[in-house]
């Protein structure tokens, strides 16, 4: 099994135990669209605790990525997913997270 499928798997268990459905497939284009930063132990989370991290997950993927427009629903989306995944969830693996991002705003394409 390759490193990259070791952080896909565990990535895939954290949306099981969340009890989030999710495309597997879909799952993987965003992981590998995330490169080397999914093997980082920093990088490869999303902490909602850190105000600076979210304007960076909100600039650099939902704007340059995804192509949104810069509004307050961007900062909401961004706030949803962090409950979603529950602040019992300690480490929110960056796929899974930007996977509900994508998903919320219908971006599916990006990844076609």
């Amino acid at each position: 099994m390759s490193k990259f499928d070791d952080v896909v798997g565990k990535c895939a268990a954290q949306m099981d135990k969340l009890g989030i459905k999710y495309d597997a497939d879909l799952l993987r284009k965003v992981a590998k669209g995330l490169g080397p930063s999914i093997y980082n132990k920093d990088s490869s989370t999303v902490s909602c605790s850190d105000q600076s991290e979210l304007d960076r997950v909100k600039a650099n993927y939902l704007i340059k990525k995804l192509g949104l427009a810069d509004s307050p629903e961007l900062d909401a989306a961004v706030k949803e997913v962090c409950e979603k995944m529950g602040s019992s969830t300690r480490n929110k693996y960056r796929p899974n997270f930007y996977y509900l991002l994508m998903e919320k705003f219908g971006k599916q394409d990006v990844y076609a």
